[in-house]
Parts: C-alpha cells; structure tokens; sequence
C-alpha cells in the first residue's frame, strides 16, 4: 500500500475527533540513518542512529504536529490558522493551510528568524507579522487573538500537535523493532520531547517495545528548564529553540524524569561544531538547533556522565540545514577563485 502520511498510517493510535478531515502533504516516514563515524568520534562501542527529520515536506519535524492540528480545525470549519513561530511552525502552518486552502497567520519575533524559514512561510502564502519582542510575546497574543476571534490556534499547546509528533516514536520503534536505549533531541518550546514521551509510553503499553531515556538538549542562552526560571531574553545561534517560556516546560521535565534521563544545556559552539561534524562525517546537514541533540550526548560522554558502551542511541535531527544556510556562510572563509587554466586548478586541488 502507497504511503499516505502518519494520520492514515496510525490512525487507530491518535486521539482525534471523528470530525478530522485529513490535510496531509505526506509527512512522516523519515529516515533512521546510521551514524557510525560520528559514534567513533564520540568514542565508539554504541550504536548511533539519527532521525532525520528535516525530510519533512516543510523541513522539520513540525509537520508531524502540523496534520494533525490544520486537519482538526479544518474538519470542524476553520477557515484561518494562526501561530506564533522562531521559523518552522511558521513554514509548516503556512504549508498545511495552504493545502488546506484556508488563511494563515504567522507571529515572528522581529529579526529572530533565520532567512530560510521566513522564505518558506512567505512562499506558502501565509501573512507574516512581525512582533517586537521575543517567541513568548508573539505566543501570548496568539493565544489573546485566538480567544477573541475565530483563528485555529496551532502552536504546540493545541493537543492535536502532540498526537501528530508522537509518531516519530512509533516509526523509531516500528524501525528498531525496540524502543532505543536513550534518545537525545533538542528542546525549545518542549513539545517536542513531551510527544515523544506519550508515543513511546503508547507503544510500550501496547506492544512492549521498551523505554528509552530522554537526553533533552537546550542552548545555554535559552535554558530555562535548566535554569529553573525563565530567560527574559534568550540568546543562541540555534534560533528554533531560542525560548524563555516553554510552553510545555513543566510537561518536558515530567518526561525526562520519568524516564530516568535529564535536560542538560550546551554552548553554541558546540552546538555549531556538531552541526558541521555531522555534515562533513556523515553527509547530513542540519539546521543548528537539530544538532544540540547529538551536542549534548557528546558533552555527556566527554564529561563522564554518561556511558554508552553497548547501547543503541537514537538522536533527532529536527530541521534541514537549508532551513539557515547562513549559519554556515558566516563562518566560511572566502572562496578560493582561479583563472581557467588546468595548471592555476592543479595548485589550488592536487
């Protein structure tokens, strides 16, 4: 049977209305890749799996939550869906409305939103409003907006998000054949972490396939569920987890407690010299913040916190690299430029 996306796929394991009228763009079903010399550089004798889940049709992992939610509030008469976004909520709404064909409004915070998001939700047609302030003031007037008028709210507070998201724990058990022994992913609005908590307690429940331990992985400049307090003004080069207020924070930590892992944060230099680790070794390019995951298993493994020998590790990798290419031009060194003779080539490349 051709593939139809993660609604068809796990119907009977999603709590939806009966009025959900599918909007899929066939999302899901992403990769398990192996990591092999990136396990080695950490250390070697565990097997590295990422999810890669910038092979979304929008380029990350939202779109997951994205069905779910734009398929609810569609199939209960929406005719607008609005969200407030650091850059992929707003591609992947704009996405789904679109093929929805209803309206979508997006909230950004001013100038925090890398080039290439921003580029997705405006090809998607959707109307971008810029906020002066941070994530967290585009997110309260969303909620205000959405109390008021008749826009569907889809930022990851709607439940439907979290039904969709949960899938890729499914898909990683359907893989395996087994819950995998940790799984590192990074967190911002926390989400993301919280679903994967509910799938893998489903699917455990349901088929016995196992608990994995949470790594989840914040910015040091956007750390609150380290810190133990919100961060007025978050700060990173990881711009889809740049937060002060997740708005599952409280949730996020209940998962990683109870499953006997933990929340650690890491610097933006780690967290860029993974992203380029990734790519040059394993020929995966990620967007920064997808690559905070893997930057704080490593951290763990450095600092002897964490040892693992023999185990089998999942990280996600939840957004393209093409979603903020400039993260990467900013820190190239000027291209080498030749005349167009074989001899001026031989002395830059032999």
């Amino acid at each position: 049977m051709p593939y139809a996306g993660v609604i068809p796929r796990y119907r009977e394991w999603l709590d939806l209305p009966d009025h959900t009228q599918t909007i899929s763009l066939l999302e899901g079903d992403t990769p398990l890749v192996p990591v092999p010399r990136l396990a080695e550089q950490m250390g070697g004798g565990f097997r590295l799996f990422v999810k890669y889940e910038g092979l979304n049709p929008s380029g990350s992992f939202k779109d997951r939550g994205m069905t779910a939610a734009v398929s609810e509030a569609v199939g209960r008469g929406a005719k607008a869906v609005i969200c407030a976004s650091t850059g992929n909520t707003a591609a992947s709404a704009a996405a789904y409305a679109a093929r929805a064909g209803v309206k979508s409004v997006v909230l950004i915070p001013e100038g925090k939103v890398a080039l290439g998001k921003l580029a997705g939700a405006l090809a998607y047609g959707a109307q971008v409003v810029q906020v002066e302030g941070s994530f967290d003031d585009a997110l309260r007037l969303v909620v205000e907006i959405s109390r008021k008028h008749p826009l569907a709210l889809v930022n990851s507070i709607n439940p439907y998000r979290l039904e969709g998201q949960k899938t890729a724990a499914f898909e990683i058990c359907d893989t395996l054949g087994h819950a995998p022994d940790w799984l590192c992913l990074p967190v911002g609005n926390a989400g993301n972490i919280t679903a994967y908590w509910m799938g893998f307690r489903q699917y455990h429940e349901a088929k016995g396939t196992g608990l994995p331990k949470l790594l989840g992985v914040q910015a040091a400049g956007a750390a609150p569920l380290v810190l133990g307090h919100p961060v007025e003004h978050p700060e990173t080069v990881a711009t889809a987890i740049r937060i002060g207020r997740p708005a599952r924070g409280e949730q996020a930590l209940e998962a990683a407690q109870q499953s006997g892992g933990r929340i650690i944060a890491v610097s933006d230099d780690e967290i860029l010299a993974m992203q380029r680790l990734l790519a040059e070794e394993e020929g995966l390019w990620v967007e920064p913040a997808s690559a905070a995951g893997l930057a704080g298993l490593a951290a763990e493994i450095r600092a002897g916190r964490f040892d693992p020998k023999d185990k089998t590790i999942v990280a996600v990798c939840t957004g393209h690299g093409l979603k903020d290419p400039d993260a990467v031009l900013r820190r190239t060194p000027e291209l080498i430029t030749v005349p167009p003779r074989l001899d001026a080539l031989e002395a830059v490349v032999i």
